[in-house]
């Protein structure tokens, strides 16, 4: 099953179809298994790699992101 289609298929649908398959998806994560979730933690770090290493997200340097917050929290 393709991820990527699943993504377009659900973008599609309506604004409260799109919530409640959200909700849905977000119950779904409470029943997983310690070890289904440590796998989810792997792919989202490789995922999130390989956006890096082909340069389509822009990184935020640790000094910004605290500068970001300080100003978020006054």
């Amino acid at each position: 099953m393709d991820i990527s289609v699943i993504e377009q298929e659900a973008l599609h649908l309506s604004v409260s179809a799109r919530a409640e398959l959200a909700h849905k998806l977000l119950l779904s994560l409470d029943n997983m298994s310690e070890s289904e979730v440590e796998e989810a933690w792997l792919d989202e770090a490789e995922r999130r790699a390989g956006e890096i290493d082909r340069g389509i997200v822009q990184l935020v340097s640790s000094g910004e992101v605290s500068r970001k917050a300080r100003y978020l929290l006054k």
